[in-house]
C-alpha cells in the first residue's frame, strides 16, 4: 500500500473516533441537563391524553368480535 493511502486513512479513521467521542460526550451532557431540571408536577393521576375529555362525556369503545375458527379434524 502506498504511505500516503494509510495516512489518510490514519487521519479519517482518527476524525471519525474523535466526532463519536464528541457526539457521546455532548449527547451525554444533554441527559445530564435533563435530570438537573426541576419536574412539573400534574394536578391529578389523570392521563396526557385524557385531560381534555370532561366527566361523564361518552367516549368510543371498540370491541372486537371473537372469531371461532373451525378444526380441520371436525370436518370428517
Amino acid at each position: 500500500m502506498n504511505d500516503l493511502f494509510v495516512f489518510v486513512y490514519g487521519l479519517m479513521f482518527a476524525a471519525i473516533t474523535g466526532a463519536t467521542f464528541a457526539f457521546m460526550w455532548r449527547s451525554m451532557g444533554m441527559v445530564r441537563d435533563e435530570f438537573d431540571k426541576p419536574r412539573k408536577k400534574r394536578k391529578t393521576n389523570i392521563h396526557p391524553e385524557m385531560e381534555d375529555v370532561k366527566s361523564g362525556e361518552t367516549l368510543l369503545v371498540f370491541k372486537g368480535l371473537e372469531i371461532e375458527e373451525e378444526n380441520e379434524d371436525s370436518k370428517y
